[in-house]
């Protein structure tokens, strides 16, 4: 199987262009074991990069990432937020350790504001690079933040990633967001690329998967890794679906197949709010 391709951060750290979400893992007990498979099943193949938070089930998400990554965490890149409740001088650095604690890590090597609340920026930004300073946080990011959110942002701060949700029905942040970040030099990673699912019915994806002989989910996967500066971090909790999203990487999108879906799902023509989950 070919390598897993690699986008790069402005530190440098090189990371899976196709990672795991683990957004509503960890909630249901009876599920666990197939989880934990699907997680070590994604490392496995190369889908090093685990992105969860302090609040996907109040931390059942980092807990369930701590037991999957036990005695592999040096293969693995991690991927936590703080909440803005927590994201003060004083709350940010108590989340952090209490996200590395459920983790059972000494280290989270990227750290994002899950969105922007009312604790200003600037104090968020210095308690993060206090973190980093530290040891605890490897660098620092966003999520949830659009063009005017990131011009808000302190000069020179040590920005690495923009996450937003990104798929064939949320193509708004192509008009002026993606654009930025391209700007700024920093990849975005696309949470929910398949939209939960919901789009996996559309006509124009099962053609376009039909033709290539592969899944609608494998086929709006790799619509979202056509571009080099996009992460993907979509959800399986199963290894099925792990080996399924895998395969997505080795999918080529003709020009044919791109102008399809743009019919289907047109991309943005005027700046649109950004869509959030």
């Amino acid at each position: 199987m070919p390598a897993v391709r690699t986008v790069t951060f402005p530190s440098g750290a090189a990371v899976p262009a196709l990672g795991q979400g683990t957004w509503r893992l960890g909630d249901d007990p009876a599920r666990r074991a197939d989880e934990l498979a699907a997680l070590r099943r994604g490392v496995d193949l190369g889908m090093t990069l685990i992105d969860t938070a302090e609040m996907y089930g109040n931390g059942s998400a980092e807990e369930l990432v701590g037991e999957a990554i036990r005695g592999r965490r040096d293969e693995v890149f991690l991927v936590s937020k703080v909440l803005p409740s927590n994201a003060d001088a004083r709350k940010t650095v108590a989340a952090c350790r209490s996200s590395l604690r459920r983790l059972g890590t000494d280290r989270i090597d990227l750290y994002l504001l899950h969105w922007r609340g009312a604790v200003p920026l600037a104090e968020t930004v210095e308690a993060l690079e206090a973190l980093v300073a530290d040891g605890s946080v490897g660098a620092w990011g966003v999520s949830n933040f659009d063009v005017d959110d990131l011009a808000d942002l302190p000069e020179g701060a040590g920005l690495q990633t923009d996450q937003v949700l990104y798929n064939l029905t949320r193509r708004g942040p192509e008009y002026s967001l993606l654009p930025r970040c391209g700007e700024l030099a920093i990849p975005v990673m696309a949470y929910s690329p398949v939209e939960q699912g919901r789009l996996l019915g559309h006509e124009a994806l099962r053609d376009v998967a039909a033709a290539h002989g592969r899944t609608p989910a494998q086929v709006a996967l790799a619509w979202v890794l056509r571009r080099d500066d996009v992460i993907a971090i979509p959800k399986a909790s199963t290894v099925a679906h792990v080996e399924d999203n895998r395969a997505a990487l080795d999918l080529h999108l003709t020009d044919e197949d791109l102008r399809t879906l743009d019919a289907a799902f047109p991309p943005p023509t005027r700046k649109q709010p950004l869509d959030v989950l």
